[in-house]
């Protein structure tokens, strides 16, 4: 696996968290029906993009990133970005930050599959870090955090190799692989099945330097060509117009990693976990438990006892108590059941000297909290 996935991991991922939260901030800001309009002010707004970007990009934090280490697991992950989230003045319970962070995964998940060449991984990454710097635009310390973070990601990896990156988005595909599950934005366009794959278009343009398929060119032993002959290629393909930019600033030219929530429609993005296929055409019956994310992200807001000249916000993603109390004694038993499964191994093993575990993201962790 690569040992330098990590950092793009994080940054698209972050960057993901980063649309969401800011959208619907956005979008209970200028709500005119919100009974709880006024709690906060688009001051408060800046100071949650500032507080969380300045986190997220600090020097320290980013040096300690971008050393070579394996991927983290899921668990791990979800852990540093509820830290990153925190670093702000919000809070988000621990079934709302599951919510939040399969919608995350699921977003960095279809760009990758589009990814029409391994390259292309970089440009989705600098899709999300100009955007980030456009959340922070009006504090310059802020911004050269994330112009400083930038050029070290182009200095540690413009010099790979095309095996070194289809490695590093195998390592994703790897990461990924359990994840299905349904958003309502892609399965509105049909982008995503009923059961929470993704439908990959046979069409559109073919990786920069490439050309269309159906064209067969035989040559001779002295290079020359001697023959064509055409084949039905599958699809409708047309070349790239041009290669995007790897630089700190540019046109990236393509449009994956770039912020896809609207203000206009948070109604659009729905989670919820695969359910099996139904084939006849009448509604499925869990679609109405799906959660809103977008819409119900700042519907819970209250201030919490913190020093006069500090509000603070707690973010719940679901609509009732009992709902989320629901979902936790769902997770609980889970839980449970994987703990004594997991005990029927242990006595197998109590015997074995085990080596002393290495728990990845400590480090990190325990910086952000320093930050």
């Amino acid at each position: 696996m690569s040992m330098r996935t990590l950092p793009l991991v994080f940054i698209n991922l972050g960057g993901e968290m980063l649309y969401i939260l800011d959208q619907r901030l956005r979008a209970h800001n200028t709500s005119e029906d919100n009974s709880e309009k006024g709690v906060w002010s688009e001051n408060d707004r800046k100071r949650v993009m500032n507080d969380i970007v300045g986190t997220m990009f600090s020097k320290a934090f980013m040096d300690e990133l971008l050393k070579p280490q394996q991927l983290y697991s899921h668990r791990t992950m979800k852990t540093v970005l509820t830290r990153l989230a925190h670093a702000s003045i919000m809070r988000l319970n621990p079934a709302s930050m599951d919510r939040l962070y399969e919608l995350m995964v699921m977003a960095f998940k279809y760009q990758v599959f589009l990814c029409l060449r391994p390259k292309d991984l970089l440009l989705i990454s600098y899709n999300h870090m100009d955007t980030i710097r456009e959340f922070v635009k009006d504090t310059p310390m802020v911004v050269n955090q994330v112009d400083e973070t930038h050029r070290k990601i182009i200095e540690a990896y413009s010099s790979l190799s095309e095996g070194e990156l289809q490695l590093l988005r195998q390592t994703l595909l790897i990461f990924f692989q359990d994840m299905h599950v349904r958003v309502s934005l892609f399965l509105k366009n049909q982008i995503q099945n009923p059961n929470g794959r993704f439908a990959l278009m046979t069409s559109g343009p073919v990786p920069h330097g490439t050309d269309v398929p159906g064209l067969i060119r035989i040559f001779d032993c002295r290079g020359r060509e001697v023959r064509r002959r055409e084949f039905p290629s599958g699809g409708s393909y047309t070349s790239s117009i041009r290669e995007g930019s790897f630089e700190l600033h540019g046109n990236r030219v393509i449009r994956l990693g770039m912020n896809m929530y609207t203000v206009d429609h948070p109604e659009e993005t729905h989670t919820s976990r695969a359910p099996s296929v139904k084939t006849d055409g009448s509604p499925n019956p869990l679609a109405k438990e799906e959660l809103n994310l977008l819409a119900r992200l700042m519907g819970s807001m209250k201030t919490e006892n913190k020093p006069k000249d500090e509000s603070g916000f707690r973010i719940n993603l679901f609509n009732t108590d009992e709902e989320e109390e629901e979902f936790l004694v769902q997770d609980e038993q889970a839980a449970l059941e994987l703990a004594r499964i997991a005990g029927q191994f242990a006595e197998e093993k109590e015997e074995k000297p085990e080596k002393p575990s290495n728990n990845k993201g400590e480090e990190l962790l325990a910086m952000m909290d320093d930050l």
